[in-house]
This record gives C-alpha cells, structure tokens and sequence, in this order.
C-alpha cells in the first residue's frame, strides 16, 4: 500500500514538473510572439515611412533634410496650430539659455566658497575618492585633479592607482606635483578647522593625494581596489580619471549624510565635448532610488559615495564585470544600504571621447555582456529564476527583464460600462483574441445603460462562461461602480479596465503579471496609447498639470519615441498608474480600501497608488504590455461645465488630501523638470 502510494507521489511530482516545464515554454512562446510583433511594428513604420517619402531617391543629403524636417513636424504636431509650434520654438529657446546655467555658471562665487569651507557638520567624515590611472591624458588629468582641489568641503583624500604603461611616465610626475600643493592646502585647513576642536585634530584631516605605481595593469576594477587599500576614509567616493567634479558635490554629499543619515548617495549628471563643461551634450536629471529602473539600466552611475562599512565582508569592483563593475557594485550596495540619496543637482561631468563608455558601448564593446551578467547576478540574489535579460531599442546596455511567472493564478478583468456598446465589443473581443494567457474572467459593470444594443450585447456575453454582467445601480461613481465588480472577483489577481481600451500586445497579462507577483510591487500599470498612436499612459507624475495634482508623462509623445533617457524602454518605478489599466493583488486592493469612492470620477486611480505607496508597495510601469485608449483622447473638459466644476473641487480635495506627499515632490520625477510639460523639459 504505501509503495503504491510513494509511486502515485512520484507520478504527480513527475506530471507537476512537466506541468511547470510546459507552462514556461509557453511563457517564452509568447514573448517571443510579442517581441516579433513589436519588432514588425517597428519594421512596418520604417518601411512605410520609406515608400511614403517622395524624395527617396534623392542624394542622401537630401534625404537626411527630409527625415529631419519629418522629426520637426512630430515634435509640433500637437502644438496645435501656429501660434503652437511658435511657442514651442520660444520655449526651446529659453531652455537652451536655461542650460548655461548648468555649467560653469553653478559654481559658486567666492563668498560662496568661503561660507561653505568654514561650515562645519557633526560629521566631518573623511571621504576617499578612487581614481584608477590608465595612460591618462595630461590635460585630463590636471582637470580631473583640480576639480578635487577646488572642493569646497576639505577633508578628503584622493587615492590614484597608476596601471599606466611606460610610454606615460609624466602621470607620477604630474601627480607628484599636485601632492605637493594639498599639502601646502592641507597646513591651511588644518589652521582654520583648528578653533572647531576641544582636543587634538584628526591627524588625517584635511585635503591628501595618495598615489601608487602598480606593477601591471589590471583594468578598472582591478586598479580601483588598488586604490581602496590605500584609503582609510569613512565614505569612499568613485571617480573615473577624465571626468570632472563640481566644486560643491562633496559639500552637498556630506551635508546630506549630517541631515538624513545617507549611507550612499549619487546626483545627476551631464556629458560634454570639447574640453569645455559649458558645451553639454546630454544632462541626465535622475529619479531617486528606484530598484526597478536599476536593474533596467544603471540610471544612478556618477557621482557614487557610499559608506565604507557597507563593503564589509565584499569586494569593491569583481573583476568578472569589468566593463560595469559599477553596475554590480551599486546593485550590491544598494542592497545593503540604509538610506540611499539622491541630490538633485547636476554636479559630475563625464567627458565624451574616442574610446570612453559616454561616447556609445562601441568603444568597450564588452560593457553589453558585463551588465547583463551584473544585472543576473543580483536578481539570483533575490531568489528569481528563469528570467531572460535582452538589450532594448533604446540602448544595448538599457534592458527588457522577463521575470518567470509562477503558477496560472486567475485574473478577474473588471470592466466599468455605460452603453458604448462598439467600444465594449472591441475591447472584449481583443481581449480573447489577442491575448496568449488563458486563466482570465471578464466582469462587465453594467451602470445605467439605455440603449437596445447594449443590452442585446450583454445576452451575447452571457453565453460567454468567462464573462459575467453585474450591475450598479445608482449615479456613476467610478470607484464605487468598480469596487463593486471587485466584490464579484473570483481571481487572485484584479485587472481594472476601461472599456475605450484595445490589446495590443498579445502577452500584455503576463507583462503585467510578472510584476504583480512580487512581494514588493503594488499597482502595475501598461503603456496606453491613442489612435494616432501617441501616448495616453507612460505612468503618473505627481503634481504634473494644471492642476498641480498630477499628470502623464510623454504625453502625446508617438509611439517609437525613446522617452527621456530611454524610459518609455524599460519597466520602471513610478507614483503611480492609470486606472485604465491596472493590475493588483485583490488582497493588496482589499488591504487599501479599495478605490475611494469620494473621488468619484477622477484622481482615485493615483490615490489608490498612494495608499500602496503609504504601505511600502512599488507601482510599476511597464511599456511592454501595449494597448489602445480610445476615447479619452476627445473627452476632455468642458472648461465652464459640470465635469470641469467636479474636477475641480476632487482636485482640491485631492491636493488636501496628500498635501504633505505633493509638497515633497515625485521622487520618480527630477524637480529640475517642468511641471507644466509632460516632456522632461527643464524647469524655467
């Protein structure tokens, strides 16, 4: 008998396995089937806009005038009409001025520099900044020195590890020299500071250059913990031999380490050319700490500084990642960090050359390989499996993460509607036939209907067994008429969507799924789309608009735009999605209250995201499950009408509401953006 049982065990083990084999050969099917779909798209649009253009077979010259003035007219498209596009112009104009004031113009004046050399912390931490020497040009090494001489914070030590050949001798030499004038500054600070102690000074206090010729050349990582050894700073800095540091980063840093006990931090940066800080080619204002984004892409990069006990038991740079040995480390410290912080001021520039990472991964061709594997690496940590992690269009080193999807949990689609019976129809039918998972039920809210067919397409569904209609009964409250259809929900998992939506992507449930799974994430949201395919959703800014409450970004933006920085690329953390499409948790929806129905037509979308975010959840967006919006896209506001007067006064409740968290900003969203555009343009 018991033999009898142990093998009935074994063959449901064996058919389990198998069970789990097949379902994640079909997972991969059907992305494999919506990546070949959005790569036909893109095919599709490339090769329409070449037999469309009249002037194909003109000189290449004359082609590339056409292509740009074809990327003009996408850029004013939505202006609107003349005065429009003009206004556009005017305030791209204004913004270019805007960027001068990024440059040298930054730096603060004498008076400036003097207050903040004489300010003094409870912490005066020592910060060890690494710099890994290879045949470092002379030029750039005398600047990069010099932008640490010129700190405005002093207690530092800048710790060189020297792999160049012997072709370059003049590194020793320069730095050599340049050891000399920080201890001739380090006498100075060692007077001034003198009056702040009681008792005897740090006898490391102050500026300190400290070099060392190694015996070979072992790469980046190799030559930075060289480096390491020789520092004994409470904060180690990491500095790449050509870049430049703005006079006040280690101010700021470790002003943010006294204020919110930061144990790593980073700031935005910029690329520049020409030797010349002022000629920027590319600012990158960057969002705080957001896990989801790093994985994706190393957003973080310059300027790490991070406390040095966080390396305990660890390497610094591991030699197998070379090539993004900082991804791995920031991955890896990140991890272990207490609070990470963000300073969101442009204060590293990174030099744009023949043969730096800035100038494109073609000139480290191996950077691609190294990042996925640092990027593998950690999610192993966190117990995933069976992920795939592939280049995207916007950058090779910019990636798509496939997460593995446990199990086939049930899915309730819930579905508000109003008559609009042609919408229904082709929302529910894109539904069945465009999507490759299976486990679903769809749960149509009937709320005050009145035409005929309607009602007629509702017996149609009723044939339907993963379809049911239930209805609400009273004034239209979006939250109340959903909350109500939650209640209906078998599923594990609750999918709120509009009816003016289409599918797009056939895996467009696993997409979302894959991150509704995690134990981190709360509401995961999709890319939206209007006909003309420029986009509805890429997530929510918070205090974007008007209205100060909050708004979508790259709005309007066409469907093949890269995004700022590549963002309409990868999945990312945001405050919040829109209820168009939404995934959660039913449990997580239920924890939350549900959608609050006193915010009866608007806003309660993002203060169901908040109430996640108030309980320590991530909202997700992810740009690889596609679908249309419809209607939204001619609704609008009637400027003196009912609608406009209701959104009004749930603004209003909306901004009392979460006052605090608007004051505080979107930490997702740089505040050197506007936020009265949806395009990542500088604040003026």
């Amino acid at each position: 008998m018991r033999n009898e049982i142990s093998g009935k065990e074994a063959k449901e083990t064996d058919y389990r396995a198998e069970y789990e084999k097949e379902h994640l050969r079909n997972a991969d099917l059907a992305g494999r089937i919506a990546d070949l779909e959005a790569r036909c798209d893109d095919l599709s649009f490339q090769l329409n806009r070449i037999k469309t253009n009249p002037v194909w077979k003109m000189s290449a010259p004359a082609r590339r005038g056409m292509h740009f003035i074809l990327r003009q007219k996408n850029r004013v498209k939505n202006c609107g009409n003349l005065k429009g596009v003009l206004s556009k112009i005017k305030y791209k104009k204004i913004e270019r001025k805007a960027m001068e004031n990024y440059g040298t113009k930054s730096f603060p004046s004498l008076q400036e520099a003097k207050a903040q050399r004489e300010s003094h912390f409870l912490r005066m931490v020592k910060i060890s900044i690494l710099v890994p020497l290879f045949n470092t040009p002379e030029d750039f090494l005398r600047e990069m020195i010099e932008s640490v001489m010129n700190q405005t914070y002093e207690n530092w030590e800048l710790c060189l590890g020297d792999g160049s050949d012997g072709e370059h001798g003049y590194v020793g030499r320069i730095v050599r020299e340049y050891q000399k004038k920080a201890e001739e500054e380090r006498e100075k600070c060692l007077l001034r500071e003198a009056g702040h102690y009681n008792g005897e000074m740090p006898e490391d206090y102050g500026p300190v250059i400290r070099y060392q010729k190694l015996e070979r050349n072992e790469g980046i990582a190799g030559n930075t913990n060289h480096c390491l050894k020789m520092a004994g700073g409470e904060y180690v800095g990491l500095f790449d031999h050509d870049d430049i540091l703005h006079p006040c980063v280690l101010y700021e840093y470790v002003k943010a380490i006294n204020e919110q006990g930061a144990d790593y931090l980073y700031c935005d940066e910029t690329t520049f050319k020409s030797g010349d800080i002022n000629k920027m080619l590319t600012m990158h204002f960057k969002p705080d700490y957001a896990i989801d984004n790093l994985r994706a892409n190393n957003y973080i990069c310059h300027f790490s500084v991070f406390a040095r006990e966080l390396l305990d038991g660890m390497e610094l740079f591991r030699p197998k990642f070379d090539g993004s040995q900082d991804h791995d480390m920031i991955l890896r410290l990140t991890d272990r960090a207490k609070k990470v912080v963000h300073i969101p001021k442009l204060l590293y520039y990174w030099r744009n050359h023949p043969g730096s990472v800035a100038s494109g991964v073609e000139a480290k061709p191996y950077v691609v390989e190294a990042a996925k594997g640092a990027v593998a690496d950690h999610l192993k940590r966190h117990g995933f499996t069976h992920f795939q992690i592939t280049s995207t269009r916007a950058f090779e080193t910019i990636f798509k993460i496939r997460y593995q999807i446990t199990g086939s949990p049930l899915i309730s689609i819930v579905i508000a509607n109003k008559d609009h019976v042609a919408d229904l129809r082709r929302c529910i039918s894109s539904i069945f036939e465009k999507s490759t998972y299976e486990n679903f039920e769809i749960i149509v809210v009937e709320n005050n209907s009145t035409e005929k067919e309607t009602f007629d397409y509702y017996k149609e569904l009723s044939e339907e067994e993963k379809v049911r209609v239930v209805t609400y009964k009273g004034a239209f409250n979006y939250s109340a008429v959903n909350n109500l259809g939650v209640s209906f929900a078998k599923g594990e998992y609750l999918l709120l969507l509009n009816n003016d939506t289409q599918v797009i992507t056939v895996n467009w449930i696993e997409e979302l799924l894959m991150y509704a799974q995690r134990e981190d994430v709360g509401a995961v949201g999709a890319k939206l789309y209007y006909g003309d395919k420029t986009i509805q959703h890429a997530g929510v800014v918070l205090g974007l608009g008007a209205h100060r409450t909050a708004g979508h970004s790259h709005y309007k933006q066409h469907r093949e735009n890269l995004g700022y920085m590549g963002r309409l690329c990868y999945a990312q953390n945001v405050s919040a999605v829109t209820g168009a499409c939404l995934m959660v948790k039913k449990d997580l929806f239920e924890q939350a209250g549900g959608l609050e129905e006193a915010f009866a037509i608007s806003l309660n979308d993002v203060d169901f995201c908040l109430k996640l975010r108030q309980m320590g959840y991530l909202n997700v967006f992810t740009p690889f499950a596609e679908l249309y919006h419809f209607e939204s896209v001619s609704r609008g506001l009637d400027d003196n009408g009912e609608k406009a007067q209701r959104y009004n006064r749930e603004s209003e409740q909306f901004r009392e509401k979460w006052r605090e968290t608007l004051e505080a900003g979107d930490p997702y969203y740089n505040p050197n953006f506007s936020l009265d555009r949806s395009d990542f343009a500088l604040k003026i």
